[in-house]
């Protein structure tokens, strides 16, 4: 009652205020603020803002840059003392022009300038304009964060790559774009400097900003506490080498391009002195392999190696739009693979690529993703004895999501597939459009075939169970699923 009365919750002390406001979510904290002067107060006490989660941009209508200001006040409050930043970013969402499916096909289609190099579009320009200012932003608030232990920066812009490149045939297109590339990598290896306790450190897909040297500047203090590192870019080569890793001793998660998983690499990792590698994701993309090749990756026997140091090492590999020979040539029988990610357009995983996985990784094998979007759907089962499915959900013992589309799934074997794994099977999530029915078993089978389908694959599994009605649901984009995938992996969760 004494709140109602003529003192008011003014009265209450500003640490216990700000308990009271440890109770919101970021959202609420933010519209609290607006109240009064006093909680705006205690609302930015740093205690309130130890982590940091944001996305910014992806909205429909192009650029993000009507985000910009909120970034900025974000990062001018918080930045400087926040332990924890999770930060998407998505430039643009949709097409920036008009695209063909084959981005490759798009890029010699544009116009030309005087010298030759592509002229890209004003949206392009635009987007990647206000991509740049957004990273400076950030980086200028933490660059002198001492106390920021999880960096996570994700950059959602395959859709920049598309049309193109930050290179230096593009970025004079763009408006002091080489001096804000420059300053951004300048930035980037001011905060790796200045870090004194950095756990955890992802930088996937942000265009500019990691270079070969970058890691080079990270103090030793955070070299000897750094427990994660992801570095994920489609245009560059090696972003770590041999002896930056070799700094990073405690390491118990790590996420690379497969191409940049050298065989020096690995061995350097199976080293005894190390601290034993627990969780290890690797993303290999087949657009990528004609300028970041597969020479020089680990073999067999270098897998062999870091297995008998690391005996819990578990890896996690996305092969986005790869062909089943180049699949072939990574899939070692000693590498510990628990989850796999099969994404694809115009590529094909043959009925012989999923009978070796079925094989050599019937002991590991969690996860397998299985996903194309593309006009027709394959029968892999075609001209073979038992379907490939149901052999790899009966040699799998331990799978426990299986997910599927763009390829046939035949109704009998669904329900094969969920009465040998069953309740074990945590997550089976087929499209609908994947999904057919044999006419011959048909016509012994009485009433409406897609009721029978949903009640037998749930008798089987163990609870109730229908097929993917929106297959949006399961083609998320495919570099933002494995980053946030990644994250998941790499923490055990």
């Amino acid at each position: 009652m004494a709140l109602c009365g003529g003192v008011g919750a003014m009265a209450l002390p500003s640490e216990l205020i700000v308990h009271i406001f440890s109770f919101l979510s970021d959202r609420d904290k933010l519209r609290a603020s607006a109240v009064c002067s006093r909680w705006r107060e205690c609302l930015f006490y740093p205690a309130l803002w130890t982590e940091l989660k944001l996305r910014i941009g992806g909205g429909c209508g192009g650029s993000n840059s009507d985000e910009s200001p909120k970034l900025e006040f974000l990062m001018r409050k918080f930045g400087s003392f926040v332990r924890e930043l999770q930060l998407e970013i998505a430039p643009v969402e949709g097409n920036l022009s008009s695209l063909s499916n084959d981005p490759t096909s798009a890029r010699m289609e544009q116009p030309q300038d005087a010298d030759g190099n592509p002229q890209l579009s004003e949206r392009w320009k635009n987007a990647t304009s206000t991509y740049l200012d957004q990273v400076l932003c950030v980086l200028t608030s933490i660059r002198n964060n001492r106390h920021l232990q999880n960096l996570s920066l994700y950059g959602d812009t395959f859709i920049l790559q598309q049309e193109g490149l930050l290179d230096s045939s593009n970025l004079h297109q763009i408006h002091l774009g080489d001096k804000k590339i420059n300053e951004i990598q300048r930035l980037f290896m001011e905060f790796l400097s200045n870090s004194r306790q950095l756990r955890w450190l992802s930088c996937s897909f942000m265009l500019g900003l990691v270079t070969p040297c970058s890691l080079a500047c990270l103090s030793n203090p955070s070299a000897e506490t750094l427990h994660h590192l992801s570095l994920l870019d489609h245009q560059l080569g090696p972003l770590v080498s041999p002896s930056e890793l070799d700094r990073f001793s405690t390491l118990h998660s790590l996420a690379l391009d497969f191409s940049d998983f050298k065989s020096e690499l690995c061995v350097l990792l199976a080293s005894p002195r190390r601290t034993p590698l627990h969780r290890l994701s690797l993303l290999l993309n087949g657009a990528a392999l004609e300028f970041k090749g597969l020479e020089g990756t680990a073999t067999e026997d270098d897998w062999k190696s870091l297995v008998r140091v690391s005996a819990n090492l578990r890896v996690y590999i996305m092969a986005l739009e790869v062909d089943s020979s180049e699949l072939l040539r990574v899939l070692k029988p000693s590498l510990p693979l628990e989850r796999l990610h099969l994404d694809s357009y115009s590529t094909l995983v043959t009925d012989g690529t999923l009978e070796l996985i079925s094989q050599q990784y019937n002991k590991t094998l969690t996860h397998l993703l299985l996903l194309r979007d593309g006009p027709d759907f394959p029968d892999l089962s075609v001209n073979r004895n038992e379907d490939p499915l149901v052999l790899l959900a009966w040699r799998c013992t331990q799978l426990a999501v299986l997910v599927i589309h763009g390829y046939i799934v035949w109704s009998h074997n669904l329900v094969a597939i969920s009465r040998l794994r069953g309740s074990s099977l945590r997550t089976l999530t087929v499209s609908e459009e994947s999904i057919d029915f044999d006419p011959d078993q048909s016509l012994y089978i009485e009433g409406d075939p897609v009721h029978n389908l949903v009640k037998e694959v749930s008798l089987g599994l163990g609870r109730v169970w229908h097929p993917c009605l929106d297959s949006s649901v399961v083609l998320s984009e495919p570099t933002q699923h494995f980053h946030r995938e990644l994250h998941a992996f790499s923490t055990g969760s």
